[in-house]
């Protein structure tokens, strides 16, 4: 069985941040979606989900797939099932990530990746100083995080429109808190004040 996956969302509509390019923004001279994809390096396959051209990414490492939601613009839980489909059901855990994770490591997937293998949650994701879930930066039990997307395809008829929360509604989850001196790994970069805190953080 393999041990682990990664789902990279990069398909938003960035309006309040880049548009559609917003994952190739750079942060301390690194697209932002690079960096996730550095954070997970070891994960097989690496999924981006996601328009690609000009306005968006285009210099994907050679192991990395790609794959549309469908329908386009179809929202997280709609990306998430299409990255899953590309995903093997010998895979064991999958990280589901937003693409506009600056600050993400491979240290803090390996803390979310020990929580999980220490528990009988499905999933372990972080939680942000006021303890909210961070639904696009966590760790999944493959089998569990495909139980919810057949689940809700069947009782909403479809993904598009789903919010994440309400994907993962159900599912046991383990917040997890950063309390290392390095910056948080969930922040992610919805303004122009979010890309310039992550690149004093960055340097």
């Amino acid at each position: 069985m393999r041990e682990f996956a990664a789902i990279v969302l990069a398909g938003g509509a960035g309006r309040r941040l880049g548009g559609p390019g917003k994952p190739a923004l750079p942060v301390a001279g690194r697209p932002m979606l690079e960096r996730v994809l550095a954070a997970v390096a070891a994960a097989a396959p690496r999924v981006v989900v996601g328009a690609s051209g000009p306005v968006g990414w285009t210099d994907l490492p050679p192991d990395v797939v790609t794959i549309r939601e469908d329908p386009p613009g179809g929202g997280p839980a709609a990306a998430t099932g299409a990255g899953l489909s590309l995903v093997g059901a010998d895979t064991a855990e999958v990280a589901v990530l937003a693409a506009d994770l600056p600050l993400l490591t491979a240290g803090a997937i390996g803390v979310l990746r020990r929580r999980l293998a220490e528990s009988t949650v499905d999933g372990a994701l972080y939680v942000d100083d006021t303890g909210r879930p961070q639904t696009l930066c966590g760790v999944w039990r493959t089998a569990a995080l495909r139980t919810a997307v057949r689940r809700m395809e069947a009782t909403r008829g479809g993904l598009s429109g789903a919010s994440m929360a309400a994907l993962l509604d159900g599912l046991r989850v383990a917040g997890v808190s950063w309390t290392r001196p390095s910056p948080p790994p969930w922040f992610d970069c919805d303004t122009d004040a979010d890309l310039r805190r992550a690149q004093e953080w960055a340097q």
